[in-house]
C-alpha cells in the first residue's frame, strides 16, 4: 500500500511499471541498461480515489494523461531502476495530494476608493506624456 494522506491509500496492484533505456548521462551502460520508469495508473478504474478527486486529478496531470484517463509517469532522473522507481512514485503522491486538497472559492472584490484615484492619476500622468510627444509645431 503507498500512502497519500490520512485518507487515501493506493494499492500496489494498481501501479505499473516499465522499464525503458533512459537517454542522458550514463555512458555505455545508457545502451545497455533500461533504467528509467514508466509508472502508469489508471485513474477511472481505481477503488482508492474518489470520483471528485479523479476528475481534479485529470486536470491537474494535463498531458500526461491518455484518452483512457490512464496517468503515465515517465522518471529517468537516476542512474538506476529503484531510484527512479521511487521518483515516480513521489511524483505520483504529489499530484495525487494536489488533486484531494479543495481550491478555495476567490471572493469576488471592489476596488478601494483610493485604487481608483491611483489608477486615473496614472492614466493621467500617461496621457500627459503622450500629449507632451506630439510635434509642438502642429496647429
Amino acid at each position: 500500500m503507498i500512502r497519500i494522506n490520512n485518507n487515501i491509500k493506493i494499492k500496489e496492484s494498481e501501479l505499473t511499471f516499465n522499464f525503458i533505456r533512459s537517454s542522458g548521462p550514463g555512458g555505455q551502460n545508457v545502451n545497455k541498461v533500461a533504467t528509467a520508469v514508466q509508472l502508469r495508473f489508471d485513474i477511472s478504474s481505481s477503488e482508492s480515489l474518489t470520483e471528485e478527486i479523479k476528475i481534479r486529478l485529470i486536470s491537474i496531470a494535463g498531458r500526461k494523461v491518455t484518452n483512457d484517463d490512464v496517468l503515465i509517469i515517465e522518471a529517468k532522473r537516476f542512474r538506476t531502476q529503484e531510484a527512479n522507481r521511487q521518483d515516480a512514485i513521489e511524483r505520483l503522491i504529489e499530484l495525487i495530494e494536489k488533486a484531494s486538497k479543495k481550491k478555495k472559492r476567490r471572493i469576488k472584490t471592489n476596488p478601494t476608493a483610493g485604487s481608483k484615484v491611483r489608477r486615473i492619476e496614472t492614466k493621467k500622468k500617461i496621457g500627459e506624456k503622450k500629449r507632451l510627444r506630439k510635434y509642438s509645431d502642429q496647429s
